[in-house]
């Protein structure tokens, strides 16, 4: 029995070991650990008090190194839930929930994150005259972060009842997200075939423009002079047909 306990004091002490700092939850579990590189790993407990007039909650949910990752759930000092949220990457991504203190659904987020090693995307045009139809893709190059994306839904508290809803495509309305005219705007496509955006033809060839060398003034002058004059043979000394 003795070598039993020792055993499994090993086992603990190697499991901690590993870890720089770390909490011992009410389940005997470890909590807000850091590991030996300082990041933050596996299941935390977060807890904020109350601070100028706003109310103090606690959150918790799972760190992957060092950013969040998966669902994160928040609730006030006394135990409401108050919001459900997911992340990838550390940024939100996909649908997040929040709740009113008495419980009812408040509004219904949609969230995109960027990957920072894929900072490309696709999405969707649509008719300016009708935003539910879609009339093409476009590969757009974006910066990592949160984008708004998908539906949102804001709820009557009373009854439940959707009071509205709204449609985002990165960050943008979605009867916003249209091509008129030939112009572009900051969501402008990447010409992933040529290496850069469409814009860069025309940047090439005003370049080309300024580098055409203009005519003295002198041979301008003579050239409108005797333009309406024939031209005169004159003879250069060369010998031959």
């Amino acid at each position: 029995m003795r070598y039993l306990l020792i055993v499994a004091l090993l086992i603990s002490f190697n499991g901690h070991a590993q870890w720089k700092s770390y909490t011992i939850g009410k389940k005997h579990d470890t909590l807000n650990r850091v590991d030996m590189k300082g990041l933050k790993q596996g299941p935390w407990v977060v807890h904020i008090d109350p601070l100028r007039g706003e109310d103090g909650y606690d959150e918790q949910g799972y760190y992957k190194n060092d950013l969040r990752e998966g669902i994160w759930k928040r609730f006030s000092n006394e135990g409401d839930l108050l919001a459900v949220e997911s992340y990838y990457l550390g940024m939100k991504s996909g649908r997040c929930k929040y709740y009113l203190y008495t419980g009812e659904l408040q509004r219904e987020e949609s969230w995109r994150a960027i990957d920072p090693k894929s900072p490309y995307d696709t999405i969707d045009i649509v008719d300016v005259n009708d935003p539910s139809k879609i009339l093409r893709k476009e590969i757009v190059k974006v910066e990592p972060n949160s984008y708004k994306h998908g539906t949102w839904t804001y709820y009557n508290t009373e009854n439940g009842a959707i009071q509205s809803t709204e449609e985002w495509v990165m960050n943008k309305r979605k009867e916003d997200v249209v091509v008129s005219n030939g112009s572009e705007d900051d969501l402008a496509p990447i010409d992933v075939t040529k290496g850069g955006s469409k814009s860069k033809t025309n940047s090439t060839t005003a370049q080309t423009d300024e580098k055409k060398v203009a005519k003295p003034q002198q041979v301008v002058e003579y050239e409108k002079k005797n333009s309406n004059k024939k031209k005169i043979k004159v003879r250069d000394g060369s010998t031959g047909g």
